[in-house]
């Protein structure tokens, strides 16, 4: 079975969940840093839109661990990394605030793959507990799949 293919103007929310180790300060992180909104929450788990998608911070200190990394462009890329493609002007700002902030980047904001199908501007960091998030960006958001 094929997987079906979206119209990118329709898509739906995706939901993640990720352990964390505190959820003050990953309510901190997600909520004041990354400015999202927070949703639902318990004493165990908290909900935050992220770019209208539900992502949850489940407090399972036991599952944190910190990502294996793979070479991608001749960065060490965590394996195991969530994140958001924004349109580029969203992903300029944003680079600026989290400098400005001093968020400390696993790989520095740069564009990847120049010239290539596929090039991006890209970042990571991570949360309080060690969760990789990238954010990337195109120039032209049709090279998302491009190959």
């Amino acid at each position: 079975m094929q997987a079906p293919q979206s119209n990118p103007a329709l898509l739906s929310p995706f939901h993640v969940a990720f352990p964390v180790h505190d959820l003050a300060l990953a309510r901190e992180f997600y909520g004041t840093t990354l400015g999202c909104p927070e949703g639902r929450s318990s004493p165990e788990w908290i909900d935050f839109n992220f770019y209208g998608h539900q992502i949850v911070a489940h407090l399972a200190p036991q599952e944190v661990s910190p990502a294996a990394l793979n070479a991608v462009d001749g960065k060490n890329v965590p394996v195991r990394h969530m994140g958001i493609v924004l349109p580029m002007a969203q992903w300029e700002d944003m680079a600026a605030r989290l400098k400005a902030q001093g968020i400390r980047f696993v790989i520095e904001p740069y564009t990847r793959f120049k010239g290539e199908p596929g090039e991006q501007a890209t970042m990571f960091f991570l949360d309080p507990s060690g969760n990789a998030i990238e954010v990337k960006a195109f120039a032209d958001i049709s090279m998302l799949f491009a190959k």
